[in-house]
């Protein structure tokens, strides 16, 4: 069976794709930096809790302040990215989350029990004593299988030639544990938002947004080991995942395309001088080089994507029927957002400020 003909019409589009395409990369950039702070801060916080110590005791406790607020954000800054990739790719990504309907749906009820963990984890910290590790595991896991589900649906949706195990399993049930690079994509994420966390966390230390009584150098020594440790290994797996992908997707990043190679070499340097800065504890600095890393890697996820539909479907295809003023209203209420979430964080600085006084 041809794939193409498993793939639905898509719809038109009210105003020229270029708008989402932008507005995809800005939201989905702002929403991997507080997934990952939220993602690899648990996993810190795990590992920090099976290895014990008072120190690592408060490393935990001051996470758990972080850690609902932070869910909080990475859910809601999700929605706009997850809906541009509707808007540009929906007859794909509708099409993948039917196939696996049954894991997509369930990420509802596990993300509600993620929260609820979390929220015990911050409310009743002390009073849970030595069960909090088990609550913390619980919450991490759930995480854990949520990414996993996520970059099930992100690469089956690239994918249409396996969609045909459709009429061999019909329960909604398809995983797409065919795909090589299934594995590497999702450790590479996994790692990447440790090494995230770990610069969220140095940043709460540096700039003194605590509320615990963890020592601040100490924050920052251990945010900055993490961050170096996970980019270490993060090299190593964005390896593992290029070399996993099919053999005209990862020659765009080896000479194919200028385009694609210039990103690689970036991403390259980039990583380099991240780790310096990580090993040599500059935390403003690495975290400048980790948000350009972050955009470049960014872009070449878009270029992997590009090129898996390039058979079936190209974005500047899409009919346009114009009609601008849904786009104006959404940029009018996302700026406005985006200013309302400055000031509210301002306001926690300041409350902390005055705490501490």
């Amino acid at each position: 069976m041809n794939p193409a003909t498993l793939i639905p019409t898509p719809d038109a589009i009210p105003v020229p794709w270029g708008w989402f395409y932008v507005l995809l990369m800005l939201t989905f950039l702002l929403h991997i930096l507080v997934m990952n702070a939220m993602l690899g801060g648990g996993i810190i916080s795990l590992i920090s809790a099976l290895r014990g110590g008072e120190q690592n005791i408060l490393l935990g406790k001051e996470f758990s302040y972080k850690w609902p607020y932070t869910i909080a954000f990475a859910v809601n800054m999700g929605v706009a990215p997850l809906l541009f990739v509707q808007v540009l790719y929906g007859q794909f990504i509708y099409s993948s989350s039917i196939l696996m309907a049954v894991w997509w749906f369930s990420i509802i009820g596990l993300l509600i029990l993620a929260y609820y963990a979390a929220y015990l984890y911050d409310f009743k910290f002390d009073a849970l004593g030595g069960l909090r590790i088990f609550v913390l595991e619980f919450a991490v896991l759930i995480m854990l299988l949520i990414a996993f589900f996520f970059t099930n649906n992100m690469t089956l949706m690239l994918q249409p030639d396996q969609w045909q195990a459709y009429f061999s399993n019909a329960s909604g049930t398809l995983l797409n544990f065919s795909d090589p690079s299934l594995i590497p994509r999702y450790f590479h994420f996994v790692v990447g938002a440790v090494a995230v966390a770990g610069l969220y966390l140095a940043l709460i230390g540096q700039f003194r947004f605590t509320k615990s009584k963890v020592d601040r150098e100490a924050l920052i020594d251990k945010g900055m080991r993490y961050f170096t440790v996970a980019s270490g290994i993060q090299i190593l797996l964005g390896i593992w995942f290029l070399l996993a992908l099919p053999k005209e997707i990862m020659m765009l990043f080896m000479g194919r395309s200028g385009y694609g190679t210039i990103l690689l070499l970036l991403g390259l340097i980039l990583a380099g001088v991240a780790l310096y800065f990580g090993y040599k504890k500059q935390v403003v600095n690495a975290s400048i080089a980790t948000l350009v890393l972050l955009t470049v890697m960014i872009l070449m996820r878009d270029l992997v994507r590009i090129a898996y539909l390039e058979p079936y479907f190209k974005v500047a295809d899409l009919t346009v029927r114009p009609e601008y003023s849904p786009m104006i209203f959404f940029l009018v209420v996302f700026v406005a957002g985006l200013a309302l979430i400055a000031y509210m964080l301002k306001l926690a600085f300041g409350c902390r400020k005055e705490v501490t006084k």
